[in-house]
């Protein structure tokens, strides 16, 4: 009789905490692992120390911090995915000493921000707050005095990473001309000019 080489699936327990998306619990389930347990808010330290004491893979987003203390707390925690694009939030070198991988999710929000910085230079060229804060007060403010279209305006973006390129891409398809600065040497998408000298 052969020994099974790891721990059956449906007896690893998954926490997953700050309401991370039906997606992951649908993967999890495909994969076979069905001990998956959702904790929708941000849990104070003695709840997470508790929550997770038992726990073999932990999913966190930005809000939850897994510091050297609960990191201690974690009994058989194997590995933590952080469903955000950074690991600032988690004692990463007190996770490493204790053999535990640590993933995120670096493209994860990369449109999100790319679509919000895009429409809220929308709302200032288009004088929207102060229309919107006027109406709520019972005014109208029928002007379109000192607003713009931002078609044809000239769209400067320090770093050019993920979100810097995609919000370069979504700018120029609305018709902005897109200049960009980075320390190192990136390829341009669509027609994004890497130096501002060549304007």
């Amino acid at each position: 009789m052969t020994q099974p080489l790891s721990t059956p699936r449906d007896s690893i327990r998954i926490v997953l905490f700050e309401r991370i998306h039906d997606n992951a619990l649908e993967r999890f389930a495909a994969a076979g692992y069905s001990n998956v347990e959702t904790i929708g808010h941000t849990p104070d330290a003695a709840e997470l120390a508790e929550r997770i004491a038992d726990a073999h893979i932990v999913g966190i987003r930005s809000r939850t911090h897994l510091t050297p203390d609960i990191l201690a707390a974690a009994r058989r925690l194997i590995g933590v995915g952080c469903f955000c694009i950074g690991t600032n939030q988690v004692a990463v070198g007190d996770a490493k000493g204790r053999g535990i991988p640590v993933f995120n999710a670096p493209y994860s929000n990369t449109r999100s921000v790319a679509e919000l910085v895009l429409s809220e230079m929308i709302l200032l060229y288009r004088r929207i707050p102060e229309k919107s804060k006027a109406a709520h007060a019972g005014g109208w403010l029928k002007t379109a005095a000192g607003a713009y279209e931002i078609r044809g305006k000239v769209l400067g973006i320090v770093g050019y990473g993920h979100i810097g390129s995609q919000l370069s891409v979504l700018a120029e398809a609305l018709g902005m001309r897109v200049c960009y600065y980075d320390i190192t040497e990136k390829l341009s998408l669509g027609n994004a000019i890497g130096h501002l000298e060549k304007l």
